[in-house]
């Protein structure tokens, strides 16, 4: 038989690891739906170029005159 003040702790116990499991199931709910929300933009944002008529790659500079990312 288990006294007053471990249950007590056990159901304290119990209630921080629920809280963290509901924590977790939060967090990835949003990452998927900010992973969607990207895809969904980057799509639009692909498709509006599309429809005007523009090139999707970058553009490449042959002479390799441009700013490093670095700032070198």
């Amino acid at each position: 038989m288990t006294s007053h003040v471990e249950q007590q702790i056990a159901a304290r116990i119990a209630r921080v690891r629920a809280e963290e499991e509901r924590k977790r199931r939060e967090r990835e709910e949003w990452a998927r739906r900010r992973k969607a929300g990207v895809a969904k933009r980057n799509a639009r944002k692909l498709r509006q170029l599309a429809e005007r008529g523009l090139d999707l790659a970058p553009p490449v500079n042959l002479d390799n005159s441009s700013f490093a990312a670095s700032g070198a």
